[in-house]
């Protein structure tokens, strides 16, 4: 690809990536925190700078610019050919990262192969907070139902959680009304394509494959795990309309379909991106295999 072609992909790819990270850096600046939209930069550990960096992905080699090799010559995993294009070197990221690559993608096609569960309501994060003193919470937001009305919620609806990373943050007396005692070890046989944080996640996979991952797939997994955690914490047991966000109150039966509708939306989101992640991880593991 010639630089005339790439150089206004990756211009447009850091001007994306900026919009979206606007409001993040000014509340960095001002020495300011939001509970929602910070979420994605504390839990991931990722940075403003790693989301405008933008990557072609792999089977494409970028042609000099007037000035010189293109900048990607001197950042990690990729190499420079005898024509001075430069592109991902999948042999050497295979040698650093290659399992890493294997368990993305057997997770990411597990999890697609199965079904979408839609009845976990989010209660989540109502068993982060169930009968916890309220100086451990989370978030310094408040309860929309109190204490006693949160607690409520959570003996009168069953905990129907799939996903570890979640799980891992119910309460002690939370964590024994799970319909499945989850495991890190048993999390590829557990996902499914309906929970809201494996969703959230295609984030994280998306990351930690590096290079591979074009740069518009990056944002796209940002923009929907942003938007996914929106959800997250209107359907939580947190007043967020601190934060100009209405509730979904998933104790009543309106915001349980609320709740249920958005989250097949993002399932179907999700799906496309899944899709795709998983694309990417095809050529290193072919290589891995030769």
């Amino acid at each position: 690809m010639p630089a005339a072609a790439w150089r206004p992909l990756a211009e447009a790819h850091a001007a994306r990536a900026d919009t979206l990270t606007s409001a993040h850096r000014a509340r960095k600046a001002a020495h300011e925190r939001h509970p929602i939209d910070d979420f994605l930069y504390d839990y991931y550990g990722t940075k403003p700078t790693l989301l405008r960096r933008w990557h072609p992905g792999t089977g494409v080699a970028l042609g000099p610019t007037p000035d010189g090799l293109a900048e990607h010559a001197g950042w990690r995993w990729y190499g420079t050919d005898e024509d001075g294009t430069v592109a991902i070197d999948l042999r050497s990221f295979a040698a650093d990262r290659g399992d890493t690559v294997r368990y993305v993608r057997t997770l990411l096609t597990a999890t697609a192969d199965r079904p979408a569960h839609t009845g976990c309501f989010g209660l989540h994060e109502w068993a982060m907070v169930y009968r916890q003193d309220d100086a451990r919470r989370r978030h310094s937001l408040p309860l929309r139902l109190g204490r006693d009305g949160t607690d409520a919620v959570v003996e009168a609806h069953p905990l129907r959680c799939s996903h570890f990373d979640a799980f891992r943050f119910f309460t002690p007396d939370a964590a024994p009304r799970n319909r499945v005692q989850l495991t890190r070890a048993d999390q590829v046989g557990d996902e499914q394509p309906g929970c809201l944080h494996a969703n959230m996640d295609l984030f994280k996979w998306a990351s930690k494959l590096g290079p591979l991952t074009p740069g518009d797939l990056l944002l796209d997994c940002f923009e929907l795990a942003r938007d996914i955690r929106t959800l997250d914490m209107q359907a939580s047991p947190y007043d967020v309309s601190s934060l100009g966000e209405p509730a979904v109150a998933i104790e009543t039966p309106e915001g349980r379909a609320e709740y249920v509708a958005r989250q097949r939306a993002f399932a179907e989101r999700a799906s496309a991106v899944r899709t795709r992640l998983v694309a990417v991880c095809e050529p290193l593991v072919r290589t891995s295999a030769e």
